[in-house]
């Protein structure tokens, strides 16, 4: 099942790049996700996935809110921290963890560590202790 997830997040990602719904384009989108290489990895499971998603989903009210409160009053303090990816992930998910934090607009990554970890960029009303 996670193996069609990730057709599935290959084929939206080459739509919102293309941005062109028509049956040639879908096709070639089809065509391109199919023939792209797999990670020889262990693939995610459905419940990864499916919690990864419903994050996803519950982010979008949370960056609209973030962005009318960047604009309400500006943030003008910036941290960079070092934050712990989930174990255990695949690119595709790490790919939706990296997506997830840099949708909304008060975070950013920076860097990805192979170690596991991200380098998340933060602005903030006023510095933290």
């Amino acid at each position: 099942m996670a193996g069609y997830l990730n057709l599935l997040l290959r084929l939206l990602i080459w739509f919102l790049l293309t941005a062109d719904l028509s049956w040639a384009n879908i096709l070639i989108g089809v065509t391109v996700s199919v023939l792209l290489p797999r990670g020889v990895t262990n693939p995610g499971t459905l419940k990864d996935w499916l919690r990864t998603l419903g994050e996803v989903v519950v982010a979008i009210p949370q960056a609209y809110a973030e962005a009318v409160e960047i604009m309400v009053r500006p943030h003008r303090h910036e941290v960079v921290t070092i934050d712990r990816a989930k174990p255990r992930r695949t690119p595709s998910l790490l790919f939706l963890d990296i997506f997830l934090i840099t949708f909304t607009p008060k975070t950013i990554v920076q860097h990805y560590r192979e170690q596991g970890w991200y380098e998340v960029h933060r602005i903030s009303r006023r510095p933290n202790p």
